[in-house]
Parts: structure tokens; C-alpha cells; sequence
């Protein structure tokens, strides 16, 4: 079955290629796509990599649950579950502090984003989301350290000045979803004002998950549910005709997030996240110049919170452990756009983030209530400077168009330990990107890029000490940026019935952070590691995405892609890398109405490093294979918005590669939403 899908895939990419390339005869379907990848508005089509893009009119339509999961069956995009409240997506066979997330173009990524898979998209709320943006295999020319996979720009809701057509200042909505199984109970409200100078938005989003329910075979994965709390708030001013500004606050909080797996497999009595929140507020001045050279200036100072709480026991004892880590970052950026010719464009500017860590432990002795205070998982009162300058340039030449930058970044990380003191260290890359997008024709585009990127050493890396996943780890100070070069070949095709994107790369891997085992030592049962610049890797993949319109309102997704990761160093296969996945998704929209039937499958992973056969989460002989099929449905009129939707139909049990938890079985949803 997995098989055939992929062929199904495939062959409805190559057959809608052959259909609809020859004519674009049609009024435009298909929207055109404006994206901020580059740090610019561009044409998705003139940019030389590949960006995949999720609109809020999808994420009403779909309803995901969380950020994470509006990725899942994204072409080239794989989400790992460690527990149901996290989710990490895998861009070219990475994750974790090896790709960048950015909200409103701020970093969300700090200095303990840790190797591997993270739960830190999922403190987005995905109510709040206006467009996400996905981009593959570059980043850090145009945002900085971490982007060795990608990037993912989460783009939250903007209120709008009134349009001078309409009288309506003030509007909202209040929607409810239910969940079959008790599964989920989500409440949310949101208020708009549109004035002629000013305009505000906020949202608040109350949100209670059951223990989720597997398919077939699993039943109920207890523990597995929790809490959740939202609110987001946007104002926006226009100060003058060409000077905006625009504030804002989003604060997330979960209570009691548990770890199934180690519940599970590790003879935890509790092992959960107690609070993990996120809280960012920004405020971003706009000016709009007629100087050619001076043409935009965005000026944005930012202030992230992260907490995390963790709380675990073992079976059979009495010592409850309470950790908790709180990021503090500040930051300013500041980016000029400018008109240099009239065919040559540019972005340059600068980046500041300067993080405060602070990390402690208490343990609690249940039966006499005595209480013990240790060192943190991390360094107390870490400190983590990121400095950077960057110019991005565009120029166009008939059917050619160039994409070239260069960044350089310069760090600087003060740790003080209990065990071996201060260390400070100051690492530094210069990197650059080039791209060039041949039109053929107007439809028909030829690209090819190369871009180096790299991730510095962070707080993570260097001062961990304690129980991580199923190792022990210890701190290392002595480590160097990791670094990438990835080569990407493509073809896309844009006309008013079909999208076809098909790209091919190639990423080698260097100075990879990767944790090595102390021979011959154990701690609380735990073997140790410590982490090291040892590993050399590359990554290859294929990745074909098509969009159609089929008749008028009968569309068709469909993508699949495949990655080949590989150690060079260990000679062996590279850590998690997803196997090859895919989605075909059909939606029919009628008047009020629309339905539509999707497929999410993957492979078998067998391909595994020894990392991958040490890891409890993934089963003896890899990670088997699944094809999940989807129904949904939707009315709307006036006022009212009704959507529902049937998971899982066959009611498979399946896990998605390097995950700690399967996913949902046969379930539904209702959720309804009024307009006022």
C-alpha cells in the first residue's frame, strides 16, 4: 500500500505536468505567492530555493491542532512527536537547534535549543497564525546561526486600517472544537478595530487535551494530555502617511505537559513539562523613504521569555526533581531596503540578540519535605551574545535573476560553572549564498543556488549536565560552529491551473556537534556523553510538489520526498533521518460548501545509526511504514463557519519516524466558528 501511494503520487505529478504546461490560457486560479524568505517580499517564482507556504485560509479550512502539526505532510517537511505537546520538523534531515524558527521575523531559537528534536514550535499558537513559510536548505545569510536545514518564518495576524469602502470598525469572532474521544476542547475569541490611523487585534485561545487515543492496536497513551493558555495582541499605528508602527505581545502557556515514553519505558512515576510558556513582545517602526538608496526602514526591538519546567520521579522513589530553565533574550534589528538601480535591489542591515540564562534544581524529598538545591541542567546566569551584519542583493537581467548575500557573525558566550569556572569564548563565521533563476518563459523556471551556513556553539552544547533523552550528559567548552554547504538544483513551473516544483540537492556537514559515550561511564544507570566536533556528514534528496486545479473548484496537492543522509566519519547512516513521505489531498469547494480527502504516508525506516538503535523511541529493526487517510468537510454562511472531519479512517496505528508516542487513531472533530 505504502508503495502504491508513492506511484499514485508520482504519477499525478508527472500527468498533471504533461496536462497543463502547454497553456495558461485560463483567468488566474492559482495565487501567486509573495513570501519573505529573503527578507524581502519576493515572488515565490524568482526566488532560486525552494519555499513552501501555508496560508491562514488553510489552516481555517484544516484546523490543525498545533504549529507542528500544520506541517505535517508539507513536501519535505517531517514532524517528530517526542509527546503531545511537542513536535519538531525535520528540514533536510535536520531539526532541533539545527534549523531556525522565526515569529514577525524575531528569532524564536535561543541559547539552549537543544540537538535533536525540541518542542518549541508548538509554543506558537496556531490561532494566531496568519502564513508560515518554509524554506529549505538555506537561512543563515539572510537570519543568522541554526539555519543548517532551513528556515521556518511563522507570520502572526496583522490588523488592518480601515478601507475607505467600508464603514465596519469593529468585528470578532468566537469558535469551539471538539474533539471525539475527549481528545481536545479548544475555546477561542477574537476582537479586530479598524480605524484610519489606528488598528488593533487580539486573540485569546483556551485549550484542554485528553490522553490521545492510538489507532488499532494502542488504546489510550496515558499520561499524554494537558493545559493550554493563549493570548495575542497586535496594535498598529500610523504615525504618519509613510511611518508606521506596529506593537505587539503573544504570551503561550501549557500546565503539565507529561513525557510519555519515559513514563513508559523508563519507570518514571511522572516525568512532565510544568510550565512551558513563551512570551515575546515587539515593537517594529516602519518608515517608507522616496530616497532610492534609503527606500524602507524596519527598526525592531524585541524582548523573549522561554520557561521551561521539568518534574520527574522514578518509581519507587522519594525524590521529586524540580528543574527549571528561563531564557531571557533582548533584540534589535535593523533592516534597510534599497533601490541601488533599477534593476538591482537590497536588503543590509544588522542583528542583535543577547540571551540571560538562568537554570536551577531543587529535590524534593516526598516523605520528609526536605528540600535540596544543585546545579541546573545548564550554567546559572549563562550569557550568550549574537552580533551580525548582513547585505542581500537581487538584480535582474532580462530572463535572469541573481540572489546573492553575505553575513558575517560574531558571538560571545560567558559560562560560569561550579566545576571548572568561567569560560568565555568568541566564535565567528563569514558565510554567503548565490542563486540564479533562468526564465524560459513566464511559466517555465530554472534555478540553481549554493549557500553555506552554520550553527555556533550555544549554552546547550556547551554547559549541559544531567539526564537528557536516555543519555547523561556532561559539559564540553571547547567546541566550534558547525557548518554546511548546500548545492540545490530545481525547475518550476507556475501557471493558472498547476504549481510544479521539483528540486534536487545535496548538503555536506561539518564540524558536527555530536554527543560522544565516555567509555566506561554510567551515572544513576545512564551511560555518559559529552559532546564533541567530530562528524562529518552530507545529506542528498529529491523533493516534487504539484498544485492543481483540476475543474473549477476541484483541486489537487500532491508531493513526496526522499533524503539520503549519511556519516561519513562513523560510516554509517546519519541520525533520524525521515524516510521518504508524502501527501495527495483532493478538495471540491461549492458555493457554501467543501470536502476534501487526503493520504499522509511514509515508509519504512530502517537505515539506522547506533544512535538510532540506543534510542527507546524508535522500535528493534526501524520504524514502520503507515498510509493515514483523512476526511474533511465545511459551510459557511454569513455569519457562521461549520467544519468537521474524520482522522485516521482505517483506523492504522503508526508512529512517524523517531517519535515517542503514536499517533491519533480513527477520530473526529466538529468545530464551529461564528462571525460578529
Amino acid at each position: 500500500m505504502r508503495n502504491k501511494m508513492k506511484f499514485i503520487a508520482i504519477v499525478m505529478l508527472v500527468a498533471a505536468g504533461k496536462t497543463y504546461a502547454q497553456t495558461d490560457t485560463a483567468a488566474k486560479s492559482l495565487e501567486e505567492v509573495v513570501v519573505t524568505a529573503s527578507r524581502t517580499e519576493q515572488k515565490e517564482k524568482a526566488i532560486p530555493y525552494t519555499v513552501n507556504t501555508i496560508k491562514r485560509n488553510e489552516l481555517n479550512r484544516f484546523q490543525p491542532r498545533t504549529t507542528p502539526e500544520a506541517l505535517m505532510g508539507v513536501t519535505g517537511v517531517f514532524v517528530q512527536k517526542t509527546n503531545h505537546g511537542g513536535g519538531s520538523a525535520f528540514l533536510r534531515g535536520l531539526t532541533g537547534n539545527q534549523t531556525l524558527i522565526l515569529v514577525d521575523g524575531i528569532r524564536l531559537n535561543n541559547s539552549t535549543f537543544r540537538y535533536g528534536p525540541n518542542q518549541y514550535l508548538n509554543t506558537i499558537d496556531a490561532y494566531s497564525i496568519q502564513q508560515i513559510e518554509v524554506v529549505k536548505g538555506t537561512g543563515s545569510v539572510q537570519y543568522g546561526t541554526d539555519a543548517l536545514g532551513g528556515v521556518i518564518q511563522v507570520l502572526t495576524k496583522e490588523p488592518q486600517f480601515r478601507n475607505v469602502n467600508s464603514s465596519k470598525k469593529v468585528s470578532g469572532i468566537v469558535a469551539g472544537k471538539l474533539m471525539t474521544a475527549g481528545m481536545e476542547h479548544t475555546g477561542r475569541a477574537e476582537v479586530k478595530y479598524s480605524g484610519d490611523r489606528f488598528a488593533a487585534a487580539a486573540g485569546f485561545t483556551v485549550r484542554n487535551f485528553g490522553n490521545v487515543l492510538g489507532g488499532d492496536t494502542t488504546g489510550f497513551q496515558t499520561p499524554s494530555g494537558y493545559r493550554e493558555l493563549a493570548y495575542d495582541v497586535k496594535l498598529k499605528f500610523l504615525l504618519k502617511q509613510n511611518v508606521e508602527l506596529i506593537a505587539a505581545q503573544q504570551l503561550l502557556r501549557q500546565s503539565h505537559v507529561p513525557v510519555y515514553h519515559k513514563v513508559r519505558l523508563e519507570n518514571f512515576l511522572l516525568n512532565e513539562m510544568d510550565p512551558q510558556q513563551r512570551m515575546l513582545n515587539y515593537a517594529k517602526l516602519r518608515i517608507k523613504n522616496a530616497n532610492p538608496f534609503v527606500q524602507l526602514i524596519d527598526v525592531t526591538v524585541s524582548h523573549q521569555q522561554s520557561i521551561e519546567g521539568r518534574n520527574s520521579q522514578k518509581n519507587g522513589s522519594t525524590v521529586l526533581r524540580k528543574e527549571k530553565d528561563e531564557v531571557n533574550t533582548a533584540g534589535l534589528t535593523v533592516d534597510i531596503r534599497s533601490a541601488i538601480t533599477k534593476n538591482w535591489t537590497a536588503s543590509s542591515g544588522i542583528d542583535i540578540y543577547f540571551d540571560k540564562v538562568n537554570s536551577t534544581r531543587t529535590d524534593v524529598n516526598t516523605v520528609t519535605q526536605n528540600k535540596t538545591m544543585l546545579r541546573g541542567l545548564y550554567p546559572d546566569a549563562a550569557t550568550y551574545g549574537n552580533y551580525s551584519v548582513f547585505t542581500l542583493h537581487q538584480y535582474q537581467l532580462k530572463k535572469v535573476t541573481v540572489n546573492a548575500g553575505l553575513r558575517f557573525n560574531q558571538f560571545d558566550i560567558h559560562i560560569t560553572d561550579t566545576s571548572i569556572g568561567k569560560t568565555q569564548i568568541k566564535p565567528s563565521a563569514l558565510v554567503a549564498n548565490a542563486g540564479v533563476v533562468y526564465a524560459v518563459t513566464k511559466q517555465h523556471h530554472f534555478f540553481a543556488t549554493f549557500s553555506n551556513s552554520y550553527r555556533a556553539p550555544n549554552v546547550d552544547d556547551m554547559g549541559t549536565l544531567g539526564i537528557v533523552d536516555f543519555r547523561y550528559e556532561v559539559p564540553a567548552y571547547n567546541l566550534l560552529p558547525e557548518r554546511s554547504h548546500n548545492y540545490e538544483l530545481g525547475y518550476k513551473l507556475r501557471t493558472a491551473k498547476l504549481n510544479v516544483t521539483v528540486a534536487a540537492y545535496y548538503m555536506q556537514l561539518q564540524q558536527l556537534i555530536t554527543r560522544v559515550r565516555v567509555p566506561n561511564e554510567t551515572i544513576n544507570g545512564y551511560n555518559v556523553y559529552v559532546k564533541e566536533n567530530t562528524d562529518e556528514a552530507f545529506v542528498k534528496g529529491l523533493e516534487i510538489d504539484a498544485d492543481a486545479e483540476l475543474t473549477k473548484g476541484l483541486n489537487i496537492q500532491a508531493g513526496i520526498a526522499y533524503a539520503y543522509g549519511h556519516n561519513s566519519t562513523r560510516n554509517e547512516p546519519l541520525r533520524r533521518i525521515p524516510p521518504t513521505n508524502g501527501r495527495v489531498r483532493t478538495t471540491y469547494s461549492l458555493q457554501h460548501w467543501f470536502f476534501a480527502a487526503e493520504s499522509w504516508f511514509a515508509s519504512k525506516q530502517n537505515r539506522l545509526a547506533q544512535g538510532d538503535k540506543d534510542d527507546n523511541r524508535i522500535p528493534k529493526g526501524g520504524t514502520t511504514g503507515f498510509s493515514i487517510y483523512n476526511l474533511y468537510a465545511g459551510w459557511q454562511l454569513k455569519n457562521i463557519r461549520v467544519q468537521a472531519s474524520v482522522q485516521n479512517l482505517l483506523n492504522a496505528d503508526y508512529r512517524t519516524h523517531g517519535s515517542g508516542m503514536n499517533g491519533y487513531g480513527r477520530s473526529a472533530w466538529l468545530n464551529i466558528q461564528f462571525t460578529l
